[in-house]
Parts: structure tokens; sequence; C-alpha cells
């Protein structure tokens, strides 16, 4: 099951990809991880759709990843006594805590903290900012605002606040008992919704506790102005672009796409891009020639992987838009303009003995054209360090822990191989060429470079480099 390709691919699960047939034709088509949402799972939904994935995990013999992504608090407007309401420009309209039902000057937020953070000049956006308005006036109970884009909104449509620091957790108690339930099951990663702060990430990771990787979505514009800080708790990050693009003025989002990346990549953090980016294939069979540039332009940046979101989740062409996806980043990473640009964005390494070790061995790799650098890691920090090298050879990451192979899944580059820990020095560069071989990646009497931490078993501790034959000569 080797992939030629470095970048990962993330599909979404839906009622469009809820059997174990279709699930596993998405895994042959490309998909890397399988990403469930839990806005639309319930708990049994995801513990019958992770049982799947483990199942035709254990059948093709090869490391799956499921990352659970959780809703985060949804800000909505209270319901009208006619349904809803058209407003026009330069209304005055009322946004406050009364329960009687809403009319053409008024309706419920049912979110009185929101109230109270509310400031003159704030933007409030309606379903998903088809209707705009600014705040003139405020005090505890309400915030009086006028229409700048006039449109209709009816019951419970949601509301985007980008100028307001929201003062409220980024978990409700619903992402409180799903993040409980997809620990229980074994997932691999958390993606949290409605990042602020940093801290928003620490309330995750203390409930956590190491069991799955905690994963950023930087969706709102406060996320960004603590960007660095977020990314430094993060195990890795998302650019959700269509929450960005809400809340932000659209044309800021690719420039924020390229920030963000490149930032996760200094800090040696996968980053996923995702949100429309095969958006016409949820009804068409083929994609518009903008979302095959728009997936290019994320693998050329060196994005860690691109996502699918309603494309296989409630699509009518789920396996398509895998495979479409799938061609299209073999094709950009075969474009002989690609390496370049990947080097281009290379920074120094960080100034530890591990990142040494992990530049060196790609400078090594490249120089000698090996086929492939086998890391050893227990915990994944090895394979991670070189992945941020982007190194034209592939990664084998060899594991003695499961967990650690499905976490990788989302790495750029890197190809997890659970396995027993080496017993000494011989038997790394003996069963990592053996395993090279089995996977296809090299063939008897090749090179690789073995990378690898002593004392074995030692979370963290690359310090050893060494070129290695493949086969019966290693």
């Amino acid at each position: 099951m080797r992939r030629h390709r470095r970048v990962k691919i993330l599909a979404t699960l839906g009622p469009a990809s809820e059997t174990y047939e279709t699930i596993e034709r998405l895994f042959l088509a490309g998909a890397d991880v399988f990403r469930i949402n839990m806005s639309h799972a319930s708990h049994d939904v995801m513990r019958e759709r992770v049982a799947t994935i483990r199942e035709i995990e254990k059948r093709r013999h090869r490391a799956i990843g499921v990352l659970v992504d959780l809703q985060g608090p949804k800000l909505r407007v209270g319901e009208f006594a006619q349904g809803g309401v058209d407003l026009k420009k330069g209304d005055r309209f009322v946004l406050d805590g009364k329960p009687e039902p809403g009319d053409a000057t008024r309706v419920r937020l049912p979110h009185p903290e929101i109230l109270r953070a509310l400031e003159p000049g704030h933007a409030v956006l309606v379903d998903d900012g088809k209707v705009r308005l600014h705040v003139v006036e405020t005090d505890e109970a309400r915030a009086v605002a006028i229409v700048d884009v006039p449109g209709r909104i009816s019951n419970r449509k949601g509301v985007s606040l980008p100028d307001t620091i929201i003062p409220m957790s980024a978990m409700t108690d619903k992402d409180r008992s799903d993040l409980e339930a997809a620990l229980a099951v074994g997932v691999d990663w958390i993606a949290v919704s409605f990042v602020q702060r940093p801290e928003d990430i620490a309330e995750v990771r203390k409930i956590v506790r190491g069991r799955a990787g905690v994963l950023a979505k930087i969706e709102k514009p406060q996320a960004i102005t603590r960007l660095d800080e977020i990314i430094e708790i993060s195990d890795a990050l998302m650019v959700a672009r269509g929450d960005l693009g809400v809340e932000m003025p659209v044309e800021k989002v690719p420039g924020l796409q390229k920030r963000i990346t490149r930032l996760a990549r200094r800090f040696g953090k996968p980053v996923v891009v995702a949100t429309q980016m095969l958006e016409s294939m949820i009804s068409s069979p083929v994609p518009t020639r903008a979302e095959v540039s728009d997936v290019a332009t994320a693998v050329y940046e060196g994005a860690d992987a691109v996502m699918l979101s309603a494309e296989s989740a409630s699509g009518q062409y789920p396996e398509e838009a895998v495979a479409t996806m799938n061609r299209i980043a073999e094709e950009t990473e075969g474009d002989p303009n690609f390496r370049a640009i990947i080097a281009s964005q290379r920074g120094e390494p960080e100034a530890t003995g591990a990142d040494a070790i992990a530049e060196a061995a790609r400078h090594v790799a490249e120089t000698l054209d090996l086929k492939a650098i086998c890391a050893w890691t227990s915990s994944g920090s090895t394979a991670l360090r070189i992945a941020r090298e982007r190194p034209q050879p592939p990664v084998l990451a060899l594991t003695p822990r499961r967990e650690t192979a499905r976490r990788l899944t989302i790495v750029w580059g890197v190809h997890p191989v659970v396995t027993k820990d080496a017993s000494d020095i011989e038997d790394m560069a003996r069963r990592a060429g053996k395993l090279a071989n089995r996977a296809t990646f090299s063939k008897e009497g090749d090179r690789i470079v073995v990378v690898a931490g002593l004392p074995f078993g030692t979370p963290g501790a690359t310090n050893m480099l060494r070129i290695a034959f493949t086969g019966a000569e290693s």
C-alpha cells in the first residue's frame, strides 16, 4: 500500500461514505486519514466508523489515521414570529436577551456573555456573512446594530463576530462528552474548533493527556493575532479556510494560508489545508480548473495534508474526489519545479542534536541518492523532525507503537511501519533495510540512511545516523 506522493489526504466521512465498502474504496483511492465531524455524528456513529476503519487497517496492513473534529460553540440567533425577516440597508436592528420571538426590529441572541462583549464598531455577520451589520450602541442586555449588507435572517441562523474576543471556552458540554467518547475508542487526532487563544488548546490537552494529537483549527481572526503561541502548544494545525473567509476579507485568506503553512513547518508541526478544495465535485465527477490549481498550490507550499469535506462526506462522487486529489498531488510533486520550490522554503535547523541529525540525514540521502530515510521512533518526534526538512527520499517511520504509526499518517512524506524495537545497532540497520524492501521503497543492495536514538526506546534522543545496505548485505 505504498503511496507515490508525499502530501497526505484527509477524507471526511458522512452519509455518502458510511459503509465498509465505501470507506475501503476511499482508502484504496488515496485517503490516509479519515475525519469524523461531530457536528453531524452521534457517539454510536463515531464508534461504528472507527471500528470499520480499524478493520480495514488490519486487512490492508497499513496504519490509518482517525481524526475527530469537535463542533465547538455555535452562536445562533433565536426564532422569529414569522420564521424570518428581510432587513434593508441602513435598518436599525437589535440583538437582545429577551425570549420573545423576533420581528423586523429585534431578535434574541441567547448568549448574554456575548452581548456584554460586543462594543460599538464591532461587525456582526449572520448566515455565513450573507447579512452584515455593525454595532453602534451596547449595554449589558442588548446591542443595537445598523445593517450594512441587507438580506434575510431566519430562525437559528449562525452568527460570527470577527472583531469580538468572545469570553467563552472553545469547549462546550457536548464537546467534552464527544472528546471523552473519542478518546475511549482510541482516535488519533482531536481537532479543536473555535480556537481564539492558546488557553483553548491547553484546556483540551489537560483532558487528552497524550492519548491523541491535538490539532488547532485556525478559523477565527482572534487566533491569527496569537498564532505563534497557538502553534507552539498544538500538535498540528488546520487552515480552516471556509470560516476564515467568512470572518475576514476573502482576499486575505491565501496569504494567511501561506503564512500558517510556513510557520507550522518552522515549528515542525503538521499542517492541513482544508475547505472547498474540490467543492464542485459534490455534484460533478470532475473538478474545475481553479480547484485543481488550488490543491496544487497547497502541495507546492509544502502542506502536510489536504482535506476533503462535503466532497467525500455527502457528495455524489466521494471515491472520484479522493482519486482526483491523489492524481493532482502526484502530478504536482512530479513537476521539475516542485523540489526547488520546496527547498526554497527550508529554514535553518534548531541548535539541537536531534535537529542537526535530521538535517544531516536529508543532506546525506539527497547527496548520495539514497532510496529512503529510515527513522526508528517511539514517540514520532524523530520522523517529524526529518519531515520538516522535506527530504527528497521517502521517510519510513519504524515504531513499536501502533498509536504512533497512526498519528504519523498525517505527516508529509512519512510512511509509518509498526515493528518491534531494535535490539542493537546491527539489528536496527538490518531490519530497516528489510522493511524498506518490503515496502518497495528499495530493493536488495540499495543504500538507505538509518536514524535513531541511543539508548533505544528513549523518546526524543535522536543522536545517530548510519548509511546501510538493504537486503542480505545489511
